[in-house]
């Protein structure tokens, strides 16, 4: 037997033979990778195909019938000039100012409700049990009771802040009109914080509480330990936070959807993706809200790709 193909003494092959149970890993993966493909390529797929289509309810039942319009479909969304897109503009606009203001204000949320929990007290484990509550409660469950909430008549908003507080002057409408933008960031900061919460309480553990005691013995104040601290070494834990939290506020489509009703929704609270819903399911233009469904998974991915390329640059100049 040559040098090349003899086993070696602790029974691994040779240089031309294959490791026993080399096909385990991949069998492994095997079906995880099958699952990827048919709930996300396949679907994302045909998507994009369907974009250059002109895919209505005539031809539903044999869309190789349908016809072959290019980017007809995206001209016509990107055509601010026509009403199509003047809609889907005012719908971005707003989907950007909600997504801005959603973002901030939970991960601002979140920050303070971590610090304020990082060190032990009695009922620090109530407090964060009570915090997290929003992110564990299913969110249609309380979506609707936000929902029952913002009634004009009936709701505990309007009794709170017309009946006892006597803040307002006559009862508003919640879920019509121009208060339909701040009805829906309410909720969506309520559901979103908690999650921000958890991962910066998390986050924290990981610091070192002589660094605080030191700087304390320095003469650092509690924000100057924030800054100088606390937010440095959360870094890595902000970036995948905001990233993610970026992503699910903009797509958000829950929200809307139960907040408002499937076929009411106010112009205040035209998210993107419930815009795009619209588009495809009460007018059956297919081809249409796929072209927009591609138009924002570009955008999505430009700006998730400017993100991490200045947070890589921050990281290297540090």
């Amino acid at each position: 037997m040559s040098a090349t193909t003899a086993p070696s003494p602790s029974g691994a092959p040779g240089r031309s033979g294959l490791r026993k149970g080399w096909w385990l890993p991949y069998a492994l993966l095997g079906p995880a990778v099958i699952f990827e493909i048919l709930v996300h390529i396949i679907p994302m797929v045909t998507g994009i195909w369907m974009s250059f289509i002109k895919l209505t309810r005539i031809y539903l039942r044999n869309w190789g019938q349908a016809p072959v319009v290019g980017l007809g479909n995206y001209k016509t969304s990107l055509d601010f000039s026509s009403s199509i897109g003047q809609g889907i503009l005012h719908s971005f606009l707003i989907t950007c100012g909600f997504t801005i203001i959603v973002l901030a204000l939970s991960w601002g949320f979140g920050m303070a409700a971590a610090v304020a929990l990082q060190r032990p007290f009695p009922g620090r484990g109530l407090f964060r049990t009570v915090f997290l509550i929003p992110y564990a409660l299913p969110i249609y469950a309380g979506i609707i009771t936000w929902k029952f909430m913002f009634q004009r008549s009936t709701g505990a908003i309007n009794h709170i802040l017309v009946d006892q507080l006597h803040l307002l002057g006559d009862k508003p409408f919640w879920l019509i009109g121009g208060n339909a933008f701040w009805a829906i960031v309410i909720v969506a900061i309520w559901r979103t914080w908690p999650f921000a919460f958890l991962m910066l309480m998390a986050g924290l553990q990981s610091i070192p509480s002589d660094v605080y005691e030191a700087s304390a013995v320095d003469g650092a104040k509690p924000f100057r330990q924030w800054r100088s601290i606390t937010l440095p070494m959360l870094r890595p834990v902000n970036t995948v936070l905001i990233l993610v939290m970026f992503l699910w506020t903009f797509n958000d489509f829950n929200t809307p959807f139960v907040l408002f009703g499937s076929t009411a929704q106010p112009p205040a609270g035209d998210l993107i993706s419930f815009h795009i819903y619209d588009a495809s399911f009460l007018t059956w233009n297919f081809g249409y809200g796929s072209a927009m469904s591609v138009l924002l998974l570009v955008f999505l991915l430009i700006v998730t790709s400017i993100y991490l390329l200045v947070i890589n640059r921050r990281s290297q100049r540090a």
